[in-house]
């Protein structure tokens, strides 16, 4: 029973990721993918359909700089600087798949670093040095961001890596939640019925369950903690220090500050 709800909700996930709000600038963020706290300003950053915007606090968005690509995989590495991958904007004549794409000046510019034309990853970390990047079915590893190891085919919606292994990752599939200690090459089930992941540190790894609940687990995924719920189906999530964002479908932007107890809303 938990299988065939975690197969209908990867399913309504990668055919309704659609959504949309508009702020009080004007500003329209569509189909929200990925979430990030940018170092150099403090700012939420949100990866979309149309582009990647700066969250305001009081529900401001902006689009930064002229690219209009579809952010599908997004990533910050540090202070200005943004890894991801997508799709060229409509009407621009460039590559379907963008590839491995950096900007080193907070979005406002990208360049194709790597596999233009040739992977759309849908989810993007960097840690250890390393890009890890899910693509058409495939975790693939890269130390340079240019050449890159095929670690192994498995269906994942999203996955996290250890702070302090980077051989050790966890990942949300069809049945659940799985983890690897040999850098993605290898899996093995979990159970708990996750669907969205982040691992600040050692003894916080964060996930949405399918239901909605927000769990917290201190070893790595072994034992879960209920610490809460949010409401809407999900499309981001991301963890900064004591605040937890989560991107609804719908296209609201929603952060807690109690650790997943209670959410309000950021953008809509």
């Amino acid at each position: 029973m938990v299988a065939a709800v975690l197969v209908a909700v990867f399913v309504v996930f990668w055919v309704t990721r659609e959504g949309s709000g508009e702020s009080a600038a004007g500003d329209r963020i569509e189909h929200i993918h990925g979430l990030g706290v940018n170092p150099a300003d403090g700012k939420l950053y949100a990866a979309a359909h149309n582009g990647v915007f700066r969250v305001g606090s009081k529900g401001k968005a902006q689009r930064v700089g002229d690219g209009g690509q579809d952010t599908m995989g997004f990533t910050i590495v540090g202070e200005d600087h943004f890894l991801g991958s997508g799709h060229s904007a409509a009407g621009t004549g460039g590559p379907a798949n963008l590839g491995l794409i950096e900007s080193t000046d907070g979005g406002k510019t990208w360049k194709t670093v790597s596999l233009e034309d040739q992977a759309d990853f849908h989810a993007l970390r960097f840690r250890h040095g390393n890009v890890y990047g899910y693509n058409a079915g495939q975790l693939m590893v890269s130390g340079d961001k240019r050449t890159w190891d095929t670690r192994g085919q498995v269906g994942l919606r999203d996955f996290a890596v250890s702070p302090s292994d980077p051989d050790t990752l966890v990942a949300s599939g069809e049945q659940g939640l799985m983890r690897s200690s040999d850098g993605g090459r290898n899996w093995s089930e979990r159970g708990a019925a996750v669907l969205l992941l982040d691992w600040p540190a050692d003894d916080q790894l964060w996930a949405v369950g399918v239901d909605g609940k927000v769990m917290r687990s201190a070893d790595g995924g072994e034992k879960w903690s209920d610490v809460g719920a949010v409401e809407g189906q999900a499309a981001a999530f991301a963890v900064h220090g004591d605040t937890l964002y989560f991107a609804t479908a719908e296209g609201e932007i929603l952060q807690s500050r109690d650790e997943g107890k209670t959410w309000d809303t950021r953008y809509s």
